[in-house]
């Protein structure tokens, strides 16, 4: 996990970047972050609007800027499956040199994507974004990672910390890495200020959109790793992300049919992750699904969507009827 000092580039040729934003019932957000990325010096704004009602595809049908493209499927896809299409529309439409994307209640700050094509990007294959919260706390749903799994000693920090309660802190990034000026070598981060060369989302292919939300993220920047590619976090190209901090009240996931893609989903990166060390894996998962039974008032229906979500990840099942799912597990 080296550091290296983060220049400008040097080359006479900037690169194009193309932003993917995914949406849904969020146009006050949405606003917010459409004019942030057409305020920089992009080539391209994609925006898939995942069904929205709250008047958010009228007020995209209004927008003039020709650097706009927008996308209105008849259904909502989620957020891997916004990703995946945004993805493909951006490669095509704009054949860009970078990708970068985010939810829509995420925008860059100032500046941020004018930084990030400052930077010397020779050999590196995607880049992760420091992001914080408006009040400027690091977002912690949004902390880069290493896979413990790919390094000894992390794993070792890992499982100490485990045992003490404090398992992020053993593969994710420090507070000091947003306050130096230096990129650091990672093998995850999240979909929100994610940025990926078109020429490695050519290699590996498209986010996966089957698994609809959760995940994603990390199965796919994990991928690129795999790949052979790098990525980094650069501190210096900032990103902020007004989203409520807890999706979990009182250890439970809100709706239920939630909890099914957190679970498939999660063991579907772990298998990724942990490789031949996933049998090892998979019983302390189950454990963890299974003691947090008791934050269900319908423990049956619970057991069912666990039984599920286990079955689907072990026989790598993903096609699953999201309408079908939502109405069984409301």
């Amino acid at each position: 996990m080296p550091d290296h000092q983060l220049f400008p580039s040097s080359s006479a040729t900037v690169p194009t970047l193309v932003a993917v934003i995914v949406s849904f019932n969020r146009l006050e957000h949405l606003k917010q972050g459409v004019a942030a990325v057409l305020d920089e010096p992009v080539a391209g704004l994609v925006v898939v609007d995942n069904g929205s009602t709250d008047g958010s595809r009228e007020w995209l049908a209004c927008q003039e800027d020709p650097r706009l493209h927008v996308l209105m499927p008849e259904r909502n896809l989620g957020g891997a499956g916004g990703f995946e299409l945004g993805f493909g529309a951006a490669l095509e439409v704009f054949q860009p040199d970078w990708l970068v994307c985010f939810d829509d209640d995420a925008r860059p700050a100032p500046g941020a994507l004018r930084c990030f094509l400052e930077q010397d990007l020779e050999g590196v294959d995607g880049a992760a974004a420091a992001v914080y919260f408006p009040n400027g706390d690091i977002c912690e749903m949004n902390r880069p990672s290493w896979n413990p799994f790919w390094h000894g000693r992390l794993l070792w920090r890992t499982a100490c910390g485990v045992m003490m309660g404090r398992s992020r802190e053993g593969f994710h990034l420090a507070d000091r890495h947003y306050r130096e000026d230096r990129c650091v070598e990672i093998d995850s981060s999240s979909f929100v200020g994610c940025f990926v060369r078109a020429d490695a989302v050519r290699r590996i292919g498209l986010p996966r959109g089957e698994l609809f939300i959760y995940g994603d993220d990390v199965i796919y920047t994990l991928s690129l790793r795999k790949s052979g590619g790098h990525h980094v976090f650069l501190p210096s190209v900032r990103f902020v992300h007004d989203c409520s901090a807890d999706l979990r009240g009182g250890g439970r996931i809100r709706p239920l049919w939630k909890a099914f893609y957190a679970y498939r989903n999660g063991l579907l990166m772990y298998r990724i992750a942990a490789g031949k060390w996933f049998p090892l894996v998979l019983p302390v998962k189950l454990l963890a699904w299974l003691f947090a039974v008791r934050h269900y008032p319908e423990k049956r229906r619970y057991l069912s969507l666990c039984w599920l979500a286990l079955t689907d990840a072990l026989r790598n099942r993903t096609h699953r009827a999201h309408d079908e799912l939502a109405r069984r597990y409301p």
